[in-house]
């Protein structure tokens, strides 16, 4: 399979983007940080305060090189293509294979989902020693692993899916330190969150949604239209799709962090009329620096063997996605983790 093109991202706030022969140059401070070939760049995304010229605009849309714009904290603003950038023809490749073979996608993305839960289950095994619950509930993931293997029924894979979550949450409580006191888990309840925790992992599950919707809509792909979650009006079904990737290695991990090392506690928390939890203003906006910390936090990715921030994979895996459905990677490599 081929490698993911380069791609050029640009986060430094007054980076200024500009064209010199057949060159992209990036200036910061007005000192030349990075001068690039334009053959060797497939896309360039830009959040923030990014200057580009529009001489670097013209000369990515003339050699087909694909440019996004976002805020700073990675909301969608605009796309920039050339005309024969082709995204008509992305998107009804990406609804022919919804239509037709949407089965394989959803289970690897089920699969990489589960591998992380799994490993979250692991850490704390590793970390804080055995524990029989854990120990069944790992076993139990791994035969679902398993029988997600031989399976190309969707609804299947999709019951596959919300068994190993059930079994994941069931023991979600015993990841929870002596220092998370006055919190308690249950189970999953979504809509409206009914306890703190459930509170803080929708809040952070709808920001990092927002986040993927941004990111496949910088490469061109239509987030309403998924492979694993039915469509529906409104909403973002690929988003939560790709999502499914991210929740235990992003955002369950940062909560558990967040409620052992005490950042957050129970008075964090105010209870609306209708009986929702909620997060306080102020605990919502620290809540919002430490994700945005977490971004800035570098991993190796594995199918790519490169070092990338933790805020650009949904960018990384939505380019990837992009190619599988143009035909240039054999398979869809869903997001996984050592």
């Amino acid at each position: 399979m081929k490698k993911l093109q380069n791609n050029l991202y640009i986060n430094t706030q007054g980076a200024y983007l500009h064209k010199e022969r057949e060159t992209l140059v990036v200036e910061i401070n007005r000192q030349k940080a990075a001068q690039l070939p334009i053959h060797g760049i497939g896309g360039i995304f830009c959040f923030g305060n990014v200057l580009v010229s529009p001489q670097v605009m013209g000369f990515c849309g003339e050699h087909g090189v694909h440019m996004a714009l976002f805020t700073e904290y990675g909301r969608f603003l605009a796309r920039i293509q050339g005309k024969q950038s082709g995204n008509v023809l992305l998107r009804r490749a990406q609804f022919k294979l919804v239509d037709e073979s949407s089965a394989s996608i959803a289970r690897d993305i089920v699969a990489a989902k589960i591998q992380a839960q799994k490993q979250v289950l692991q850490r704390q095994q590793r970390n804080h020693g055995i524990q029989q619950s854990l120990t069944e509930q790992i076993s139990a993931l791994n035969n679902i692993l398993n029988m997600l293997k031989v399976t190309k029924d969707i609804d299947k894979i999709r019951g596959y899916e919300g068994d190993a979550a059930a079994r994941y949450f069931s023991v979600f409580d015993k990841l929870l330190s002596e220092n998370a006191q006055g919190f308690s888990f249950s189970g999953r309840v979504r809509r409206p969150p009914t306890d703190p925790i459930n509170a803080l992992l929708s809040f952070l599950y709808s920001v990092l949604g927002n986040d993927i919707s941004a990111a496949l809509q910088g490469v061109g792909l239509d987030p309403q239209v998924g492979f694993l979650h039915c469509e529906r009006p409104g909403r973002d079904s690929l988003a939560l799709d790709l999502l499914e990737e991210f929740r235990a290695f992003i955002a369950d991990r940062l909560v558990l962090s967040l409620l052992n090392r005490q950042q957050i506690k129970p008075d964090d928390f105010e209870m609306s009329v209708s009986g929702s939890v909620r997060l306080k203003d102020a605990a919502r906006k620290l809540v919002l620096q430490e994700y945005q910390t977490k971004k800035q936090q570098k991993i190796r990715h594995l199918f790519l063997d490169e070092e990338v921030e933790i805020g650009l994979l949904p960018h990384v895996q939505a380019m990837l996605l992009a190619r599988h459905i143009r035909g240039d990677l054999e398979c869809y490599p869903p997001f996984m983790s050592k």
